[in-house]
């Protein structure tokens, strides 16, 4: 049976879903959803790209940034957590570049939670030492370390909303087709808009990530003492509610082409929405972190000294032309074209205040709260 045939039976069973019902079928739904499918998601076979499979020099700056974390956390015993790992080419990048510090690599231990048994299995095809595999980080004990997510939160299921004579919820109905009807809007969407003090003008639409806000609780609340890193592409409040945005800012990805139809190519392609900066911040420290800062991923990857880095592994292995042109476009991609779009965001626990080198560039008039 195809997942749209289960989505439209349950639609007639059980009446219209909400929007972010349907988002979660779609992505997630045993063995048909697209992140629990056996198509290939990532890379050229795939649908799009992650900033990891571009260079593993962008995995090697945020092993750069985690040791300098660790050096802040007094050289201890050292635990990295990340979420939904993909293919593993982070990791195996961070790993890798944390070698060269065997006191950190031999009292560390790396952690994927990763609920995608179909993943799990392209992850451990080349993740073979200090690597432990959990559904849940309610399952690690003692966090002290690093929590880290990259691209995340982008595809966890959405509340749709738009604004009329009040705040109403987008429901998926089925009739010959998928289409979109309007209910009032329950109290914690409302409520989720009050609290970051956001006044949607008429007819603008937009998406409620309720999921981040139980995410960030849960990491706030297991992380014992050390810092969380977000990477991910998202705005904060004053970007994400502007007029340019009165639309909403959901993308579907289908073989590296962008279309904005989530009701198309159901369990075949991914679906995502920017998220919200301010919130995860405003979240965050309501469960006890403190914010160290936010920037541009191509802010975070110059401080670390990524162009010297790159520059040094060239100088060690002289390359052809063709080579170095191709080391430009992946530059591009990765400075330029992701670079500006993605943003880093890191938070601490327990830990005393620290510069880090990765927020060198700091924009002190980027407000989070706004």
């Amino acid at each position: 049976m195809l997942l749209s045939e289960i989505i439209i039976e349950r639609i007639k069973k059980e009446g219209p879903l909400s929007f972010r019902d349907f988002m979660e079928m779609v992505l997630y739904y045993p063995e048909l959803g697209y992140y629990n499918s056996e198509k290939d998601k990532i890379g050229a076979e795939g649908d799009f790209y992650t900033s990891a499979n571009l260079n593993a020099a962008f995995g090697a700056m945020i092993g750069r940034q985690i040791e300098e974390m660790w050096q802040i956390l007094e050289k201890k015993p050292f635990k990295i957590v990340e979420f939904g790992a993909g293919t593993g080419l982070l990791c195996h990048d961070i790993l890798d570049y944390l070698k060269n510090n065997s006191s950190l690599y031999d009292s560390l231990s790396y952690c994927i939670i990763e609920k995608s048994s179909s993943m799990r299995e392209i992850q451990k095809k080349h993740l073979h030492e200090k690597v432990s595999w959990y559904n849940s980080i309610h399952e690690i004990s003692e966090i002290n370390g690093c929590i880290l997510s990259n691209e995340l939160i982008d595809n966890f299921s959405v509340h749709q909303v738009i604004m009329e004579n009040e705040l109403k919820e987008v429901f998926v109905d089925y009739k010959e087709n998928f289409i979109e009807i309007l209910k009032p809007a329950k109290k914690e969407l409302t409520d989720y808009l009050t609290t970051l003090k956001v006044k949607l003008p008429e007819r603008f639409r937009t998406e409620i990530n309720l999921e981040a806000v139980s995410w960030i609780k849960d990491v706030s609340q297991s992380l014992q003492k050390g810092y969380v890193i977000t990477i991910d592409y998202g705005s904060l409040s004053a970007e994400l509610y502007s007029k340019r945005r009165s639309c909403g800012t959901l993308l579907c990805y289908y073989k590296h082409q962008k279309n904005d139809n989530p009701y198309q190519f159901i369990g075949q392609q991914d679906i995502t929405t920017h998220i919200n900066f301010s919130a995860i911040a405003h979240w965050g420290a309501q469960y006890g972190m403190d914010c160290c800062g936010i920037v541009d991923q191509a802010q975070f990857l110059l401080a670390l000294g990524i162009k010297e880095y790159q520059n040094s592994a060239l100088n060690n292995n002289p390359t052809n032309l063709a080579q170095a042109m191709q080391e430009s476009i992946i530059n591009y991609r990765l400075l330029i074209d992701m670079g500006m779009k993605f943003k880093v965001l890191i938070q601490q626990k327990g830990v005393p205040e620290h510069p880090l080198s990765g927020l060198k560039f700091l924009n002190s008039s980027k407000v989070l709260h706004s």
